[in-house]
């Protein structure tokens, strides 16, 4: 391809709504526009790329025999109500009718329409294990579209589903699967850690996610440095104790004028956080809770969710006439004490060992000091219910825990028969009796992993792309097109890389030497090559984008060189 006729709209500026570097270079290097929140439009280069990745995606499906189907990404919510997912995936699913009323929805993701397929298909062990899979653009109507292609409302990816006969099978597909998808982003020159998930929507047991390490990633992983211990945040064990020998003391009110937030307290008391108890008031469905947790940690909403058995658009956090409604007092001095009737107290398991705690008085400028567990108040001791962080106690080797950033760019889940049991999907086995089919689901986030790749592999002039999935392999940048020579000699070496079938793009624009060097650092295709000065001396420079020195080679040698750096 020629530059002169590429259309590749780069940037100079970084744009304002840009957050993420993968975002703005994206942006910048002509290779998405916004059409709508959390909505883009992927231009040529980023299809490449996009297609690229693809294609080691099917490579390592083919791998372990994964079969490619295409289903549609318009669903009727029928399958959806058998499995109870209608109601159950909430706001998140875009939902519409046809003319005839009937209703549909946008595939935020695939296992209803898979096990479908399966239930009416497949009939007799012999026909298993089977693992089919699609890449395909899903839709997820985001509260808070993000970071470009991080977090989006239509996004593309691979989902895999396997279908086995019992549970030693549905495990053997499932590190099968995982073992491909090291393969993946191995593949994709990504730095990455394999962690315990959550399985959240998607039910079923076990999960793990493959995260892509970045400093200003949307997840959190906990890790043990010392055992093989990894999960997300939202998932990570929290193992820490409390321990006290404190005399109980009486309780006492202070008065405390406009002194809410937990730092503002610390000040006003001149004590650390550790010291006082934080009550947060949420509404779960029709139920209003009051949550327990000590006040220098954050609490886990995940394991809330858990424990209270609702769906993440049931949980709320109290609107502020609910808070006065429950405590008789303005929000930031709620406590546990004096709650209104029938709201549910749960309480995190190191509560009951804290000492002489500070918590909210239900009354308006005034908190309580000297509060005690079963002394003083009481409620459901529950569990884990907090955020676990650096420093923590691993939960399986006892040594201290480290935290860092990622984004997701992969998940497997063992989903046993959830599935299967509310679609009636079975088989016959050797003995001709009926049994459920045991199912894995597997998605890799196509479009996450082209945004993942740049967070990790680019400076301060634009993206680098690994060898593996660059637009292209080489670009041509002949520095003065006005320059006959410099022309001839582009054009020559342009339909010789070709011709010996490695992806070329020669920059021909009649630009500044300046702005078609900018723009090839910009879009970050790997291999450069200078047709300048010396072209009539059958010279040119060579470079990585990587970086390193530039040599001057002749141009008889850049066939060469090339296929030598492809292997």
């Amino acid at each position: 391809m020629k530059m002169s006729k590429y259309y590749v709209p780069t940037l100079k500026e970084v744009p304002a709504e840009a957050e993420l570097i993968s975002h703005q270079l994206l942006l910048r290097a002509g290779m998405i526009r916004k059409l709508a929140s959390g909505v883009y439009t992927y231009l040529p280069l980023a299809v490449k790329v996009l297609k690229n990745i693809e294609e080691i995606v099917r490579e390592e499906m083919d791998a372990i025999d994964s079969q490619e189907c295409l289903m549609s990404a318009l669903c009727p919510s029928e399958l959806w109500k058998e499995t109870g997912r209608w109601d159950d995936f909430g706001p998140e699913m875009f939902r519409l009718h046809d003319r005839h009323n009937r209703e549909f929805c946008l595939g935020p993701t695939h296992e209803e329409v898979f096990t479908n397929l399966i239930r009416h298909e497949l009939k007799s062990y012999k026909q298993l294990p089977l693992s089919l899979y699609q890449i395909q653009t899903k839709y997820r109507d985001e509260k808070r579209p993000r970071f470009g292609l991080m977090r989006g409302r239509e996004f593309t990816m691979k989902d895999a589903y396997t279908f086995d006969r019992d549970e030693e099978g549905m495990r053997k597909s499932y590190f099968e699967m995982w073992g491909a998808y090291e393969n993946i982003f191995n593949r994709c020159s990504l730095d990455f850690k394999v962690v315990e998930g959550d399985s959240g929507a998607m039910g079923g047991s076990d999960s793990h996610e493959f995260i892509a390490l970045s400093d200003v990633g949307e997840t959190e992983i906990v890790f043990c440095n010392s055992c093989d211990y990894a999960a997300t945040d939202e998932k990570a064990a929290c193992s820490y104790k409390i321990e006290s020998d404190e005399d109980v003391k009486t309780i006492e009110k202070v008065h405390t004028p406009d002194v809410k937030t937990i730092d503002e307290l610390e000040s006003f008391f001149n004590v650390s956080k550790n010291n006082f108890i934080k009550t947060l008031l949420y509404t779960a469905g029709e139920e209003t809770v009051a949550v327990l947790i000590p006040g220098d940690r954050e609490l886990n909403e995940v394991k809330l969710l858990k424990h209270l058995d609702v769906l993440a658009h049931d949980l709320e956090i109290a609107a502020p006439e609910v808070v006065k409604e429950v405590t008789s007092a303005e929000v930031g001095f709620a406590g546990p004490i004096g709650l209104k009737e029938g709201v549910r107290v749960l309480i995190d398991e190191r509560i009951p060992m804290m000492r002489n705690a500070i918590i909210g008085a239900n009354e308006t400028d005034y908190h309580l000091k000297n509060a005690n567990f079963d002394t003083d108040f009481t409620g459901e001791v529950v569990g884990d219910l907090i955020m676990a962080k650096a420093g923590d106690l691993c939960p399986k080797c006892g040594d201290a825990m480290s935290v860092e950033r990622g984004n997701e760019v992969g998940n497997i889940f063992q989903l046993g028969t959830k599935y299967s049991k509310a679609l009636n999907a079975t088989f016959l086995d050797e003995n001709g009796k009926e049994q459920l089919i045991l199912m894995g689901s597997h998605g890799v986030g196509v479009s996450r992993t082209l945004a993942a790749i740049i967070e990790q592999h680019h400076d301060e002039h634009g993206i680098i792309w690994p060898l593996s999935v660059a637009p292209y392999h080489v670009i041509i940048t002949v520095v003065n097109s006005k320059k006959e020579d410099q022309q001839a000699l582009g054009l020559e070496l342009y339909e010789t890389l070709k011709s010996a079938g490695i992806k070329v793009i020669l920059d021909d624009r009649k630009e500044r030497a300046g702005v078609k060097f900018a723009d090839a650092e910009l879009i970050g295709i790997p291999l450069r090559v200078n047709v300048g000065r010396d072209a009539s001396e059958s010279l040119v420079e060579f470079k990585l984008r990587s970086g390193g020195e530039t040599e001057v080679i002749s141009s008889n040698d850049v066939l060469n060189k090339v296929q030598e750096l492809l292997k």
